[in-house]
């Protein structure tokens, strides 16, 4: 009998690929643990100073003095590098759809060194957008090491920032949808091992710095009684309304900023730094980004009153804080407002409707899902996130159900996703701007083929009207490469892998989505 051997190819490729992810996740994990661990010993340090300036008043003073000099350092980074400016994730959105080209290492450092200033002195602003765009620039630098394409930049580029989020929060599988579902809005098996191996990598090096303690512990969760699941459905709408409230407002602080003509812009950040010093001296227990808020709204009774007041304070000052252009985020502050609206509700209705006061906890948990779901949009990372940072998948499934009634309340509501919304506000802002971002070179992007894309769906090559100036190279089937010819039919699920102007690249990917 002839005995046949079959030989098996080594996916090198692919190898590579995880190779690399693992290298962006490791650094990207070290960089971001010592911003996050960083952060934790001021903020700890702020509480010891406000607690001790109740006995020296005069200790305010100089903190005064301190904020407007830290102010004044942020102000010269960012006049540096404009793109350190807010959470940093619609910069690394504007780099995969090819709005923005950013040189890495200045980000790296001013993001790192700003981020620092603005978010250790106590305001409300969270470490999870510089910690993504500090990943993002890891995964941009090492490409630039190992001599990486673009289409390899931006893949590594999505990769450090699942690391990053993964490396914040200790949520690996939420870092690893949110470069799937937020970054880079498709999904291919190259893709995946290389944000995996980043996050998990991450995540590992994390859970060696900070412990295997979930970020947001709230100890034992109670199960939520079937027959209740209808206060869910109505938790959920509230959450969409006050979340297209927070995106409208959101969207209007650059402009109402505009008015203030005593500052150059990039010293804004002056305004928050001055107010957060009154806020620290009374109620110290509300600094920072809010996962302290979070935990002792679980392990404390308070009124409704004090609950409306932590909401409205934390609403108005995170606005005027992020709105400045402070190096921070958005993600730990919203999740805290969320947090603060379903403990409102489940007080609320314990108190007039006799629901068990047990499950405002459950309401804590389901409140965060659902006010980040209807502001960013990302239904697949909220529920993920947030059953990960507090350490229990059981709350899954009303989870899922207050996430997705809030996505489709919300998206009824005309809401659209918060960093997308950011990204254009963002390019608005440099549309004025003579100095480009953009290089004049020719770079081929991945174009993936949505199944509710008619006009491409179906066709063959030489039936669709290409832009002017976009060449299609290759298309990617599985794990098939196919050299196009005229003949060759696109089929949902394809890539198609384009060369393009640089400038051009966002104009054709509009027109692809739109034709």
């Amino acid at each position: 009998m002839n005995a046949k051997f079959f030989v098996r190819r080594i996916p090198l490729k692919q190898l590579k690929f995880v190779i690399q992810g693992m290298l962006v996740g490791l650094l990207g994990g070290l960089v971001v643990s010592l911003f996050r661990l960083t952060l934790q010993k001021l903020l700890n340090l702020d509480k010891a100073f406000y607690t001790y300036a109740h006995e020296n008043p005069y200790l305010l003073i100089l903190a005064a003095i301190f904020m407007i000099l830290i102010g004044c350092m942020i102000g010269w980074l960012i006049k540096g590098e404009k793109n350190i400016k807010g959470s940093g994730i619609p910069q690394v959105k504007g780099q995969i759809q090819g709005d923005l080209e950013l040189n890495w290492w200045p980000v790296l450092w001013r993001k790192f060194i700003g981020g620092i200033c603005s978010i250790g002195p106590g305001t409300f602003l969270g470490r999870e957008g510089p910690s993504i765009q500090l990943g993002a620039t890891v995964g941009q630098g090492i490409n630039q090491f190992t001599g990486g394409d673009s289409t390899n930049e931006k893949i590594l580029i999505t990769a450090g920032a699942s690391a990053g989020l993964s490396a914040a929060f200790n949520a690996p599988v939420a870092g690893l949808l949110f470069g799937l579902e937020e970054i880079h809005h498709h999904f291919s098996s190259t893709l995946l091992v290389t944000c995996f191996s980043a996050s998990i990598t991450a995540n590992f090096v994390s859970l060696n710095i900070f412990g295997m303690t979930p970020v947001l512990f709230l100890g034992d969760i109670p199960s939520f009684p079937l027959n209740h699941y209808l206060w869910l459905v109505l938790l959920a709408i509230l959450l969409a309304i006050l979340g297209l409230i927070y995106q409208k407002v959101l969207f209007r602080l650059s402009d109402w900023y505009s008015h203030i003509h005593f500052l150059p812009s990039y010293l804004y950040g002056l305004i928050p730094l001055l107010l957060v010093i009154p806020i620290g001296y009374f109620v110290p227990d509300l600094l920072g980004g809010g996962a302290n808020v979070i935990t002792s709204l679980n392990g404390a009774y308070f009124t409704l009153e004090f609950l409306i007041f932590v909401f409205i304070l934390r609403f108005i000052y995170s606005m005027i804080s992020y709105g400045s252009g402070l190096p921070g985020g958005i993600f730990l502050p919203l999740l805290t407002l969320g947090a603060s609206l379903g403990a409102i509700y489940g007080h609320s209705i314990s108190t007039f409707f006799g629901v068990d006061d047990s499950l405002i906890r459950c309401f804590i948990i389901y409140g965060m899902a659902g006010y980040f779901t209807a502001i960013c949009k990302a239904p697949l990372t909220g529920i993920i996130l947030v059953s990960e940072m507090v350490g229990s998948l059981e709350v899954l499934m009303p989870i899922a159900i207050v996430s997705l009634v809030a996505y489709i309340a919300v998206d009824l509501m005309g809401g659209i996703p918060i960093y997308e919304g950011l990204l254009v506000n963002l390019l608005g802002e440099k549309k004025g701007n003579k100095k480009s971002n953009k290089k004049n070179h020719y770079t081929t992007f991945v174009y993936p083929v949505d199944v509710t894309n008619h006009s491409l769906v179906g066709k063959k090559v030489k039936e669709y009207s290409w832009p002017n100036d976009a060449l299609l190279v290759l298309i990617r089937k599985g794990e098939q490469e196919v050299v196009p010819h005229g003949d060759t039919v696109i089929q949902a699920g394809n890539f198609l892998y384009i060369s393009a102007d640089a400038s051009q690249e966002s104009m054709i990917r509009k027109k692809l989505d739109n034709q």
